[in-house]
């Protein structure tokens, strides 16, 4: 039986980390809804974000305050690292996308100067989650226990996801794609492509890979292939029908008509942005599915298979 030994000071360490963590995502949410109307539509979707964050890491460590998770460390720890992984880059998003597309465009005041300190304090949390994933990762490194989302496959499945999660915030507009058949397509292809790197993400948290008719390797590589040409199709067509004037698109942001009436840039993303964002990140996808893959195929190849885990 393979055993995964914690010592106090790790969950000391933990603890400590949670704690800092809850504090960061709740100032920079404290910051921006103290904001009011000036925070705008991206505020809104900033501030649910450090919200969410700031409750999961609550309930975790409320968890391991009342030690409700101390006879399940395999199964806490993994756990915690794939959320920990998720809220990583979460923070790290937000960030980016709320200093680029808001902040820089607000007026000097107090307003700029909030959604300023909120970013930094939302940099201050991606940094205290990715210093919990390194604290975990050590944990199991010294430990006969394996995490699948501390391996190469599982990092890719948790950035493949997390790619797509954005993908579906900058298409949440349906205007983008509701008239034209191709581009319904291409949000399918999203859809699809989500929902089987979560399965396998599911299946390696639950330890239920093994338990499949095939060899988890042969599953995984057909999954990915799947998705590699799924992918490859929405790369060619989501840029088609959106930028090339012959199928109804618009190559310039100047000739999107919503862009050029809007009255306040500041608290909204043109359609012809989100198209732009969307045409980058399927691309980027399409790479870590195509890592995903080559991956995969060396496994198969060489014939190689990882022994049943342990809980």
């Amino acid at each position: 039986m393979s055993t995964l030994s914690i010592g106090g000071a790790d969950c000391l360490s933990d603890c400590c980390l949670q704690v800092c963590q809850l504090f960061s995502t709740c100032v920079a949410f404290s910051l921006v809804a103290d904001m009011g109307i000036g925070r705008g539509a991206l505020g809104n979707w900033t501030l649910s974000i450090w919200c969410f964050c700031f409750a999961v890491t609550l309930i975790i460590l409320m968890l391991q305050i009342w030690k409700l998770m101390s006879d399940f460390p395999s199964i806490r720890y993994k756990y915690s690292v794939t959320y920990a992984c998720y809220a990583a880059l979460l923070c790290l998003s937000v960030s980016v996308i709320y200093s680029t597309t808001y902040v820089q465009f607000l007026p000097y005041g107090p307003y700029r100067d909030r959604a300023i300190a909120a970013i930094v304090f939302s940099c201050i949390a991606f940094l205290l989650y990715a210093v919990e994933v390194g604290v975990i990762w050590r944990v199991f490194w010294f430990s006969d226990v394996t995490c699948y989302v501390l391996t190469v496959p599982g990092l890719l499945k948790v950035l493949e996801t997390f790619t797509a999660c954005v993908i579906f915030a900058f298409i949440s507009n349906t205007s983008l794609y509701h008239d034209q058949p191709a581009l319904r397509w291409c949000v399918a292809v999203y859809t699809i492509c989500f929902l089987q790197a979560a399965v396998v993400l599911v299946l390696n948290l639950g330890d239920c890979e093994y338990r499949l008719p095939i060899p988890f390797p042969i599953f995984q590589l057909g999954l990915t292939l799947l998705s590699v040409l799924l992918y490859a199709s929405a790369v060619v067509l989501w840029p088609l029908y959106q930028f090339d004037e012959k199928v109804g698109g618009q190559p310039q942001r100047s000739s999107d008509v919503n862009c050029s009436i809007m009255g306040d840039p500041n608290y909204y993303v043109c359609p012809w942005d989100q198209r732009l964002a969307v045409t980058v990140l399927t691309a980027i996808n399409l790479l870590l599915y195509v890592a995903d893959l080559v991956f995969w195929s060396c496994r198969v190849s060489v014939g190689t298979e990882d022994p049943p885990r342990g809980s």
